[in-house]
């Protein structure tokens, strides 16, 4: 771990780098906005909410993806034939997208569920990098999101 990126002393949070953690929440607020806003339009409108929402999720999760690939560039010249994090990192993509493509109740529930599935692999892919600091925040942003997908899911 590099300097830049200590571990306080409470709760394993790295130090330093709140531009990180705000920008992460702040990537939440289409996701619980439109989670909401689902359940408050009119039914004319809530198909065209709906799938916001799960364009949004599938976004979230073909960004995870692709977190992997930078990953993997990052340790390229460490472990030159390791492809894990590249092979990893088109799965999300491949998963998000049939959410969209289902009815919008299951679509949503389906793409929560991808959410779920890249915080489990990224708990073992992120340890195994050495970033197993982020896992906290990670852990919340997916729980969030995840819950925002299935409470979508829940209005139609």
């Amino acid at each position: 771990m590099s300097p830049s990126m200590s571990v306080s002393d409470s709760g394993g949070e790295p130090h330093g780098h709140a531009l990180i953690h705000n920008l992460g929440y702040a990537g939440l607020i289409p996701l619980v906005g439109l989670a909401l806003l689902v359940w408050l339009v009119t039914p004319d409108l809530q198909a065209w909410v709906a799938l916001a929402l799960a364009a949004y999720a599938a976004l979230i999760a073909s960004f995870l993806g692709g977190i992997h690939w930078g990953i993997g560039w990052s340790q390229m010249a460490r472990a030159p034939h390791t492809s894990v994090h590249f092979a990893w990192g088109v799965v999300p993509s491949l998963l998000a997208w049939p959410g969209l493509v289902m009815p919008p109740y299951a679509g949503l529930a389906w793409l929560g569920l991808v959410l779920i599935v890249c915080y489990a692999v990224d708990r073992r892919l992120y340890a195994q990098a050495g970033l197993g600091v982020w896992l906290k925040l990670r852990f919340r942003l997916s729980a969030i999101a995840a819950l925002s997908c299935f409470i979508g899911a829940g209005a139609l």
